[in-house]
């Protein structure tokens, strides 16, 4: 049976070094700053206390309806006298850690076996591009969908729905994200089945 798999990016093929991101901003901005700025706690989570302009901020760059130069202009404004955007860059590139070749040869077998790979990613300009140039993942999937293009983010009902259209609406899709909104919204939205890591769809598949 031909089945379709979406895959999500950060957390599920890319590890994440979410710690690591806010030593970096906090170096240049201070913690109060830091945690309105990238909007979460050292595990991730979001932060209650965040401001809703910040907050904005990052939305609006993941799904990109501001530029890369406007989002480094606005944080450059939390940031210490002198910080360049340079820096910023630096700092915001800390989040991302390796890309273990296993992962992708999941992806590539699959394919190989005549099933469908797609990739689904609330990302950003500044991540994707770096991860793309490093990895190539063009060359691993049938089809890229990202917030930053589709001006969507999970999970919103409306990327599953694009998706879904996209691909042909076929009847067998799994997809697997670490965030379990991200898995209940595509559950209820096009009635994908979910799993929460690699790992997990090997468990329930083990012929992967």
């Amino acid at each position: 049976m031909r089945i379709t798999y979406v895959f999500d990016l950060g957390g599920v093929l890319i590890k994440l070094n979410v710690a690591r991101c806010m030593r970096a901003f906090e170096a240049l901005m201070g913690e109060q700053n830091m945690r309105a700025v990238l909007g979460m706690d050292s595990n991730g989570e979001g932060v209650k206390a965040v401001s809703i302009a910040s907050k904005q901020l990052m939305v609006d760059f993941e799904k990109g309806l501001i530029s890369t130069d406007k989002f480094l202009s606005e944080v450059q404004t939390y940031c210490r006298p002198g910080t360049t955007r340079q820096e910023i860059i630096d700092a915001w590139m800390t989040m991302l850690d390796e890309l273990p070749a296993e992962r992708l040869q999941v992806v590539d077998d699959l394919r190989a076996k005549g099933h469908r790979v797609y990739l689904l990613s609330n990302g950003n300009e500044l991540h994707f591009d770096f991860i793309n140039r490093t990895y190539g993942l063009d060359s691993h999937f049938d089809g890229l969908f990202l917030s930053q293009e589709m001006h969507l983010s999970k999970p919103e009902p409306q990327i599953f729905e694009a998706v879904q259209k996209a691909i042909g609406n076929p009847p067998n899709v799994i997809f697997i994200d670490d965030i379990q909104a991200n898995r209940i919204a595509a559950e209820q939205t096009v009635h994908w089945k979910t799993y929460e890591s690699i790992d997990a769809l090997r468990l329930h598949q083990p012929q992967l």
